[in-house]
Order: structure tokens, then C-alpha cells, then sequence
């Protein structure tokens, strides 16, 4: 059987002691080694590239897609991978008048065919579920104008959403909106530990400061449709440590990351 894996995090932009931050993200990616990486809040100006910066040495091409503009810098979405990135291109979701959100496309050339991938970050406002469900419904319809005959699609990123929210029972099959309904599998609900996997939690420092109950906002989801080919073997939480530096903790962002193994090609006997 050959896997894949897949990690994402939202590095929560240059926020924070970011010169402390960076080292951190990058040996956690030194230690799980994943082959592709999807990330947020990801921020480039006057030639600066976070994630190349984030990427620098340790093996991977880098798809960029800008989303929106905070303080005159531009943040958006990014791919990190160790095999080719054969396409990118960006689509440009419902914001609801307020911020610009994208969808990164990508194509990745492996060993059993093209893999598309999918990285976004969805309005975070606790009461837009409405316009996070306009999000998530303009991205499956994006998904599925592809025709996939090789791999099924990995959508990942910050959703900004509980499990048990319409968009995300959406994703997973357990809602019907307007007589249509979908299926993505749910890496963490596949192959996690069986607890509430939060990603957005309190005991992160950064995060406490968000006066905000501690949540799974983060997923990984792939093509539900094909689960010999892209079904998540095992996921776990990633980014969690905090390295104390001059008597400060220091987290490697104010979310945790998600890293999943998911299935390329079935075991043949």
C-alpha cells in the first residue's frame, strides 16, 4: 500500500515573535516530513514570501494564492510539496461583502497519477456560518468541474468551523442544502484519537488571547467516493509544542496543524 501524507497549519501570519515562531514550524516539518503542506494566513510583500521562507532547505516547490490585504501586506494560501506541482490556479469564493476569500488549486504529480489539491481559509466571524456554507458550497461545486479519473481530491485548511456546523455536516454528508448533498471523509474523524481533536484551543497561549471555547476548526478532508484510493488512514494533532525561550512560551502559531496519512494506491495481493 503506498500513503500519502498531508499536514495543514494556519501560521497565523507573521503575528507574534515570528523570528521565534518560524524555527518552530520548520522542525516540526523536518520531524513529520510530510509530503504535501497546505497552509494560511500565509503573508507576501515587496518580494517576501512567507511560505518560501517557511520552505527554505527543506525540499519543497511552493504554490502561492493571494486572498486579501491587511495593513498593506497581502495574505492568503499556500501549497508546500515534495513532489511536482503540475498546475495552480486560484478561484475567488463568497465573502459576503466581507473579506476577499480564495481557494488554492493545485496539481501534483505522484508516482499513481495527479493528486488535486485544495488549501482555503474560510471567514472566521463565529455568526457567518451562513456565508462559510455559501463558501463551502462554491468550492465543492470547484471541485467537481474537475475531472479526476486518477486520484480523488484533498481539500484542507481553516474552516473556521465545529464538526457539527451545517458547512461542515455539509462536507461530510450528514446535512442536505437545497436538495443536494456531498461526501468528503473527515481525516480526523477516519483516523484520529477520538477526542475532540481542537485545533483552535486554549491551551495554546496565542490562542487563549481569542476569548474563544477551544474548537476543531482545521481539517483535511479527501474525495469520499473512492476510499481504496485517498481514504485517511491515521491523523493526529501537529504544531502542539511550545519551546520556552527567555522565560516566555513560544507556540508555533495560535492554532495546531493536522497531519494525515490518506491512501495513493490500495494493497494489491
Amino acid at each position: 500500500m503506498s500513503t500519502l501524507r498531508v499536514a495543514t497549519l494556519n501560521v497565523w501570519g507573521t503575528n507574534g515573535p515570528w523570528p521565534q515562531r518560524l524555527p518552530l514550524i520548520r522542525r516540526e516539518l523536518a520531524r513529520l516530513r510530510p509530503d504535501v503542506v497546505g497552509l494560511q494566513e500565509v503573508q507576501r510583500h515587496d518580494g517576501y514570501c512567507q511560505a518560501e521562507e517557511i520552505a527554505e532547505g527543506l525540499g519543497y516547490e511552493v504554490a502561492y494564492a493571494p486572498a486579501c490585504e491587511r495593513d498593506g501586506q497581502i495574505q492568503g494560501n499556500a501549497v508546500l510539496s515534495r513532489l511536482p506541482i503540475r498546475e495552480q490556479c486560484c478561484f475567488s469564493l463568497p465573502d459576503g461583502g466581507h473579506e476577499p476569500r480564495t481557494l488554492l488549486s493545485t496539481v501534483i504529480e505522484t508516482a499513481y497519477g495527479e493528486l488535486p489539491c485544495f488549501v482555503t481559509h474560510l471567514n472566521w466571524q463565529q455568526d457567518h456560518g451562513a456565508i462559510r456554507l455559501e463558501q463551502v458550497r462554491s468550492i465543492v461545486t470547484l471541485v467537481a468541474e474537475f475531472a479526476w479519473p486518477e486520484l480523488p481530491p484533498v481539500i484542507m485548511g481553516d474552516f473556521n468551523a465545529d464538526p457539527d456546523s451545517d458547512e461542515i455536516r455539509y462536507l461530510r454528508g450528514l446535512a442536505v442544502v437545497d436538495d443536494t448533498s456531498v461526501y468528503y471523509a473527515d481525516a480526523w474523524a477516519y483516523g484520529g484519537d477520538g477526542s475532540l481533536g481542537a485545533t483552535f484551543d486554549r491551551a495554546n497561549d496565542y490562542a487563549k488571547q481569542a476569548r474563544e471555547p477551544s474548537r476543531r476548526i482545521d481539517y483535511i478532508f479527501t474525495g469520499g467516493d473512492d476510499l481504496l484510493r485517498g481514504e485517511p488512514l491515521r491523523a493526529e494533532l501537529a504544531f502542539t509544542e511550545p519551546e520556552v525561550l527567555d522565560g516566555v512560551r513560544v507556540w508555533p502559531s495560535d492554532h495546531f496543524g493536522v497531519v494525515s496519512d490518506i491512501v495513493l494506491a490500495p494493497r494489491t495481493e
